[in-house]
Formats: structure tokens, sequence, C-alpha cells
């Protein structure tokens, strides 16, 4: 049976869903090839909550299993997340445009609070981490107040917005 791209996004991100599952992956891209029992080792459930969530894992492709004698020997298998990481970089530009707008306008009320001239944001940057050159109360109230959201977020309404 083929399976479409859609189905096997829908298993990883359904995997990836868990912070447990996440924690599992993290462990088999830090220390490779593991048993089940040393997966299992750190988490505060039993070794069949453990087993579920290898299944669920290992039924989106994220993990390969072989066995030795009686030892299952579990390792990470990060095809399917190169597939979902090339299917969100789709989306990329879109939250990286709204971020670089939502930098612009706190760092201009930043600006305007201390009575400096505002300016212009770097917009050469594709990352979605940000450090943004205002205090944490106007980068809140950029991302809570009506203005602040249409000025970042929505349609390009504010003078200062960059581009």
């Amino acid at each position: 049976m083929v399976k479409s791209q859609g189905s096997q996004l829908d298993r990883t991100f359904a995997a990836l869903g868990d912070p447990t599952r996440r924690a599992i992956l993290a462990r088999l891209e830090k220390d490779g090839s593991l048993s089940i029992g040393e997966l299992a080792r750190p988490f505060a459930i039993k070794l069949p909550a453990v087993m579920k969530h290898l299944d669920v894992l290992g039924t989106a492709g994220l993990i390969s299993r072989s066995k030795t004698g009686r030892v299952v020997q579990v390792r990470l298998a990060p095809e399917p997340m190169a597939e979902a990481m090339d299917w969100l970089r789709r989306y990329e530009r879109f939250w990286s445009v709204r971020l670089d707008r939502l930098a612009a306008y706190a760092e201009a009320q930043e600006a305007k609070a201390a009575g400096r001239k505002p300016r212009r944001a770097n917009m050469t940057s594709l990352t979605l981490v940000r450090r943004i050159a205002a205090r944490p109360s106007i980068v809140f109230e950029a991302l809570t107040t009506p203005d602040g959201i249409a000025c970042w977020w929505g349609p390009r309404r504010w003078t200062g917005a960059p581009g």
C-alpha cells in the first residue's frame, strides 16, 4: 500500500505533538541507538506507556527498531522530519515578514518613548528567533492591543512599517 505525503505528514506531526515522544526522539538524537529499557528509564511512566509512544513513533516512521537476542534497539529515523521541515519552510516567509513588522513596531514605540528617532529594521533575516530592542511591556502591548496587532499582523496600514 502506497502512503500519501499528506498522511505521512499527519502521522509525523501527530507523533511530534506529544512532549514524551519529543523527549524520546531527543534522547535518540543525542545518544544514538538505545535499548527500550534505556529509553524508558528516565521517564516517570511505566514501560507499557513507553511502548505505546514507541509504537506511535514507529508508525510515523520516526524510529527504527532492531532486535539482537532479547534486546530491542531503537534508532532515530529522521527522514519524515525532513519532509515536515520542507512543508514548514513554505510558510517561513509568512511568519518572518510579520515578525519583522512586530520588531519594527515595538522598536519604533521604544524609540518614541525614549524620545529618539526610530531606526529602520534589518529585513534580511529569515530566522524565527527574534531579539527586539524594546522593553517587554512594549512588546507585550504590540502583541495584545488591537493597534499593535494591526501594525505587524494585519494589512500594512501603519506608516512606520518596513517595506
